[in-house]
This record gives C-alpha cells, structure tokens and sequence, in this order.
C-alpha cells in the first residue's frame, strides 16, 4: 500500500519554490506557500470534482473560509454549509468546546446529497473523520470528496483528499494555519521552530 508521497505528484499539487515571493509568503525550507495561489488552484479543483447539484461545505475556520469564497466565485446558489469537528473529536474530554468557533450549520437536506467538504490543511485526518461523524449526524449522503489548499502529510488515520493545491512536508513542531485578512486575502502562518 502507498502513501500519498509514494503516489507521486497527485492533481493540481503545485506550491512555488524558489523566485522571488511576496512578504506574506511564508517558506518552509525552499518552499514557498503563496495561499491565493493555491486558492486560485483549489478553485480549478473544486470545478472538476462538482457536479451541478453538489454542495460546499467547509470546516471551521479556515475551510469555512475556503467554502464561502469558492461559493461565490462560482456563483452557486444559496449558502456554502459550515461544519465543526468540535462535538465529535477524540479529545473532547480535554479540550471541549473551548476554540470550537462557529458550529455546524447546514442549510440543505444532507440526505442523498453530493457534498465537497473543504478544509485548510489536511494533517493527521482526526478532524476529518470528527466531521463525517458530524455530516452523519445530519442525514446520509450520496458521496462525500475531500478537496484541501494543503495536505501536510503525517496521517494517522486513512484519509486521503481528492484533491490537494498542494503537497507539503512539515516537522511535526510546526504548525500551518491559514490566516484571511479584512479583505478576505488569504495567506499562511507557520509556527513553531
């Protein structure tokens, strides 16, 4: 069995190295996470995988942030859905409700829905397995595709998105947040040694 470095560069893994960047650019090592180009990516991904009746549903913050841009950019209908991992995470009994943000909201019908969950950055796969305990609690979907701005790779769990801007490896010391301004730029913040 593979892993998702092993699979090779998968769709639409682009991240710019090298050259020069903009200060809001952060770099690992030569790296350089510029995050409105990888949204402009995640965008043409998102394209690919929708169907005409499928569903954006991000989750809280920065997937909830990706949802309603996209949302509106490609012009859907009515609201993209937020979702919260909160009432579902393994390590509920130490951190509660404590930085849950905003919580779930969906404004359709989950059952037989075609959904696109988006996140920020994809790690250990513990957020994503809290929200699909989460989505179900809602209704059951027809299908469910994960689209991500990156996956960092240290899963502990399988879960692999259908769609990644980018492929990143990071010690596990650092962290990846994605941070919106007034304006609703995106950028990266990294932190930790």
């Amino acid at each position: 069995m593979s892993s998702p470095s092993d699979a090779g560069p998968p769709q639409g893994a682009r991240a710019t190295s090298g050259g020069s960047a903009g200060a809001s650019a952060p770099s690992v090592g030569a790296l350089i996470l510029d995050a409105e180009a990888l949204y402009r990516e995640l965008l043409g991904g998102v394209q690919q995988l929708r169907a005409p009746d499928t569903r954006l549903v991000g989750i809280t913050s920065g997937g909830a942030w990706l949802a309603q841009r996209l949302h509106g950019d490609l012009q859907l209908p009515g609201e993209a859905g937020v979702i919260s991992s909160a009432m579902h995470r393994d390590d509920f009994s130490k951190r509660g409700l404590s930085g849950a943000g905003q919580q779930t909201q969906l404004g359709f019908d989950v059952n037989d829905a075609h959904i696109i969950l988006l996140d920020d950055v994809l790690y250990t796969g513990r957020t994503i397995r809290a929200v699909l305990n989460e989505l179900f609690d809602y209704g059951r979907p027809a299908s469910v595709k994960l689209a991500v701005l990156v996956d960092r790779g240290g899963r502990e769990l399988p879960v692999q998105a259908d769609y990644a801007a980018a492929r990143v490896t990071l010690p596990a010391s650092q962290s990846l947040a994605l941070a919106r301004d007034d304006a609703g730029k995106f950028s990266f913040q990294i932190e930790g040694p």
